[in-house]
């Protein structure tokens, strides 16, 4: 560039610098659209198959919804990174699952909490387990860079534990630690409640060896330096409410609801069956849900609760095959040979279609999912007995989390002896759907990896050394 170019460039920037400049708020409105800052996780955001979802991404599309405007999400490759876009200006806010620190909250407005989580200390059970910090010393520990859990074991460092060292993973994944873990690459991982929780499923191997510090509270970052007072008021108006008005508690359901009563032995049995019993089947699932306009993930999971993907399995009472039809269904499905794995899956998946047809059209997606679900197991009076009872506590009976509260009371006389079709085994309904749920998300995820966009390489290499020293503040 020329002298003269600097010149103009400076001259304009001086003069842009000059002008009253309008707060956050007034420019999201202007451009339209709301720049969020986040990172690609099965917690966060991620690119499902039927395009981008994810806890965060759901929040922040419900923000730009209520302010007008439209919603651009841009995953950063390391958690620095996500606080790079915020000190360039490139994004309105951070929602990434990120934890208040001092650190953070000194640099950065940040939004109030809407949820918390504690760093805990994860292992490869059946190796050593440490119960303590002093225990942590001359083990192999991976965290990830710029992280809240980063600045917690630099603070036992110097406080505590001088010889504790341990190894940052320049990522945005808590994934990719307890892979290091699974692999047996690292002895440990510092990673947060809320995610190891969600992703314990994935690596059943893997458990809690304790917490490593106590409760920390999880908030949207915004842009240090610019008139963000607005916004932040808007933004902590917009939390409040959907805590409030349970909003917020439906979406963790949806998002993290499987997760709760699974236990680490059934995790690891799915983990053996998708490697040894699912490949067999794994193009004929594909080839019938395609015909049925199903996830095949979701008609896996229907089939390896009903049967362990085993299509010549049997009942005590008489159900048989890959989706462990009655006599009564496999005849109105059309179904001459339940133990034919094809003839299974079609009826099983024709069965489910039909009775997701028949509920009100009303319910809403995923809740009409997990309703069909239900009915597919407890039967249609059942479930609108739940649902009826659902409505007279005050409940919404289009809501699976409402209905799924209720289902158990049909086991009680006090409530079933009130309902048109009587006693019924709502535990059993709620486990069934809760377990597909379960099973439905780990196959999902499981491509995530495939999904993710490949971070530049060396980025730092091509931007001045101004911007680069930014990174120290990401901390």
């Amino acid at each position: 560039m020329s002298f003269c170019k600097l010149i103009l460039v400076a001259a304009l920037l001086f003069l842009i610098g000059g002008c009253d400049r309008p707060d956050s708020l007034e420019e999201i409105t202007a451009r339209g659209e709301l720049n969020v800052a986040s990172r690609n996780s099965p917690t966060t955001y991620y690119l499902g198959k039927n395009g981008p979802t994810g806890f965060e991404f759901a929040l922040t599309t419900l923000l730009a919804q209520e302010l007008g405007v439209e919603l651009s999400l841009e995953p950063a490759f390391t958690l620095r990174g996500i606080f790079k876009q915020l000190n360039r200006e490139e994004a309105d806010l951070a929602a990434a699952g990120l934890a208040l620190t001092k650190q953070r909250g000194a640099v950065y407005p940040h939004s109030i909490s809407y949820y918390t989580l504690i760093p805990q200390v994860v292992y490869f059970a059946g190796t050593f387990r440490p119960r303590s910090v002093e225990d942590l010393v001359e083990m192999k520990i991976v965290v990830l860079a710029g992280s809240s859990n980063a600045l917690a074991l630099l603070s036992l460092q110097q406080t505590q534990v001088p010889q504790l060292n341990w190894e940052e993973i320049h990522g945005a994944d808590t994934m990719e630690l307890l892979e290091l873990v699974k692999n047996r690459t690292a002895d440990l991982a510092i990673v947060g409640s809320n995610e190891f929780k969600v992703q314990q499923s994935l690596y059943p191997r893997l458990k809690v060896a304790f917490d490593l510090s106590s409760e920390q509270d999880v908030v949207w970052y915004l842009p240090p330096g610019i008139d963000n007072v607005r916004l932040l008021k808007t933004i902590d108006s917009f939390i409040a409410r959907l805590q409030q008005d349970g909003t917020m508690a439906r979406l963790r359901e949806e998002y993290f609801g499987h997760a709760e009563g699974i236990s680490r032995i059934s995790s690891h049995t799915f983990a053996l069956s998708m490697s040894k019993s699912l490949p067999p089947y794994r193009a004929l699932i594909n080839l019938v849900a395609n015909e049925y306009q199903m996830d095949w993930e979701l008609l896996a999971a229907m089939a390896y609760q009903e049967s362990h993907w085993k299509p010549k399995a049997e009942s005590p009472t008489g159900v048989r095959g890959m989706m462990m039809l009655t006599r009564p269904t496999a005849r109105e499905m059309g179904v001459e040979n339940r133990l034919d794995a094809g003839q299974s899956l079609r009826g099983g998946a024709r069965y489910f279609k039909n009775i997701k047809r028949r509920l009100p059209q009303r319910i809403q997606e995923p809740d009409r999912t997990w309703m069909a679900l239900a009915a597919y197991n407890i039967g249609m009076g059942h479930l609108e007995d739940a649902r009826v009872i659902t409505q007279r506590q005050g409940g919404d009976p289009d809501v699976w989390q409402d209905v799924m509260e209720r289902l158990p009371l049909l086991q009680q006389e006090d409530h079933h002896k009130r309902t048109r079709y009587g006693y019924a085994r709502g535990w059993e309904a709620v486990t069934y759907v809760q377990n597909i749920r379960h099973y439905y998300s780990i196959l999902a995820w499981q491509e995530i990896p495939d999904n993710k966009p490949l971070p530049p390489l060396r980025i730092d290499e091509f931007l001045p050394t101004s911007v680069q020293s930014i990174g120290l503040l990401a901390l």
